[in-house]
């Protein structure tokens, strides 16, 4: 056990989710006879788990991190034992301050919303619950209790997505992600399993402890428990080819896709990021991680284009997002993940809940102007000026990219998104723009190396750095993600270009998805019908979600 001083323990960690979990217990006794009441209460208690994680966060916040163990049951053959534990380190205060704050926001909203509705106490009961296992699985020191909490913040969730039960398609969504959280529980579980047998410990200060000195070779137990890390966090962030169902959830309250796309689905990350002194070990795993991520930004970003729908195109926005900060985690640039992770989880929180004012916003009349084509000697000359842009700020920040090759793959990411803004810029203001988009883009840059370098400097210590193979991986992996992310743009500005028979015909097969998911939605029909079989959607509304 690690204690911090004689006045403070690390078990105020625990206060954030009991709290909740307290509150749902006392809840559970009204939700037929006073719901106004449960909703309240739930107000109530998200309110004071947020405040609970100020104080844990005021307390911890320059301490090496710290553990305790209430009590711990001992497992057969040496695996170690299974206790409950709290584990605070700089990952998990900046987790439990964000999930608790958006918890307030969506608690809140969602009282307001849920105003009236025949289920409004089942509604707040089960969205106290859910967000309790979130701060359990954010404090958790113990790896078999971090698996319990996971498997249970997804089955709390099942219930938000099912509240209409009486809707097909809202049935049809929750159960495709029913079995893809049952196939990241199994590998979850599995890996927590072969961790545990291996290091003989399941508490996570053991656990990083004996990971502290590298293991040459990584044994192969070691290695399979890194790969099943990364399905479980591909399986919870809904990557491809299983990210249908995060299209299609949108049956469910307002409220649940708040929490949902603001605070579980980051998930995926959160088990990369709390398991970074294992997976920095096996360039393997982080190799098939940055692929997967890859491969879904590209998808997604290309599908979100041609979506009509604000929350479907919210949602695939969602799923490329994800597919990003994995492919940062697959690079190693883990601090950089979690600047992302937060940011994300802010922003979309704010777009979901303020989708209907979205809606009226694009109805209002707008001053629209003419956009100028722009050749491509221009384009060509306006990416030398982001890229001197881009260049002169992360040398000024001292980046060192032979120390870590995968910091390339972020300068040129930042090049293409400046680049981007400056096109914009003159296609929409002309060139007589260009000095103040320079401006901008010079700001934008510098806020986003400040903030990597203020999340680098909170996180080190609590993220393990890469091992040497894991390094010399990125040699292709870089050059890799670069062309990605110019084909990317070179097939966003094709797209956006005009009309033409191929662009509607690409046009259209983007908008379904290039179909991916009515194979998959096929497929479990017919291995694991879903409860509204009967009722064959089409494919607009299994690729849409419309």
């Amino acid at each position: 056990m690690i204690e911090i001083t004689p006045h403070f323990s690390a078990a105020v960690g625990l206060v954030p989710p009991a709290a909740l979990w307290l509150a749902g217990l006392v809840g559970s006794r009204l939700i037929v006879t006073r719901p106004h009441t449960v909703a309240r209460l739930n107000v109530a208690a998200a309110w004071a788990a947020l405040a609970a994680a100020v104080c844990v966060a005021a307390v911890f916040a320059l301490h090496p991190p710290a553990a305790w163990t209430a009590f711990a049951v001992p497992l057969p053959d040496r695996m170690g034992a299974f206790s409950l534990s709290v584990y605070i380190d700089a990952v998990t205060l900046v987790m439990l301050l964000l999930v608790s704050f958006v918890g307030v926001i969506v608690s809140r909203y969602a009282r307001t919303y849920m105003d009236g509705d025949p289920g409004q106490g089942r509604f707040h009961l089960w969205l106290m619950w859910t967000l309790a296992a979130i701060l359990t699985l954010i404090v958790s020191g113990n790896l078999l209790l971090l698996a319990l909490a996971w498997i249970a913040t997804s089955l709390c969730l099942h219930q938000l997505l099912t509240f209409y039960r009486e809707r097909p398609a809202a049935m049809l969504a929750a159960h495709k992600k029913f079995v893809a959280s049952r196939i990241g529980d199994a590998c979850l579980l599995t890996a927590v399993l072969l961790i545990g047998g291996t290091l003989q410990t399941f508490e996570l200060p053991e656990v990083y402890a004996r990971l502290a000195t590298p293991l040459q070779p990584l044994p192969t137990s070691l290695q399979a428990a890194a790969l099943l890390i990364v399905a479980s966090a591909a399986m919870k962030s809904a990557q491809f080819p299983l990210h249908g169902w995060l299209i299609q959830v949108m049956e469910a309250p307002t409220p649940v896709s708040a929490l949902l796309h603001a605070g579980i689905v980051n998930a995926g990350a959160f088990l990369i990021l709390r398991m970074s002194p294992l997976m920095s070990q096996s360039a393997l795993a982080l190799s098939v991680l940055a692929l997967i991520g890859l491969t879904t930004l590209a998808l997604a970003s290309l599908v979100m284009l041609t979506q009509t729908s604000i929350k479907v195109s919210l949602a695939w926005s969602t799923t490329a997002q994800m597919g990003f900060m994995l492919l940062e985690c697959g690079l190693g640039l883990y601090s950089l993940a979690m600047l992302h992770l937060v940011a994300h989880s802010l922003y979309k929180a704010h777009a979901f809940l303020a989708s209907g004012s979205g809606v009226d916003g694009f109805r209002a009349p707008t001053v629209r102007f003419a956009e100028v084509r722009i050749g491509a000697a221009r384009t060509i000359a306006i990416f030398g000026l982001a890229a001197a842009v881009a260049l002169a700020v992360a040398l000024a920040f001292g980046l060192d990219w032979r120390q870590q090759p995968a910091l390339i793959a972020a300068a040129a990411i930042v090049t293409i998104a400046t680049a981007q803004l400056l096109l914009q810029t003159t296609a929409v203001l002309g060139a007589t723009a260009m000095l103040r988009a320079l401006g901008l883009s010079a700001a934008v840059c510098v806020a986003y190396y400040t903030l990597h370098a203020a999340f680098d400097a909170l996180l080190r210590g609590s993220l393990a750095p890469l091992r040497p193979e894991a390094v010399t991986a990125q040699t292709w992996l870089v050059p890799l993600v670069i062309g990605a992310f110019l084909a990317m743009f070179g097939a966003q500005r094709f797209i956006a270009a005009g009309a033409s028979p191929l662009r509607q015909q690409l046009w259209v097969h983007l908008y379904n998805g290039l179909y991916i998911d009515v194979a998959i939605t096929r497929f479990l029909q017919r291995a694991w019908p879903s409860p509204t079989h009967s009722a064959q959607p089409t494919v607009s509304t299994l690729s849409t979600g419309a």
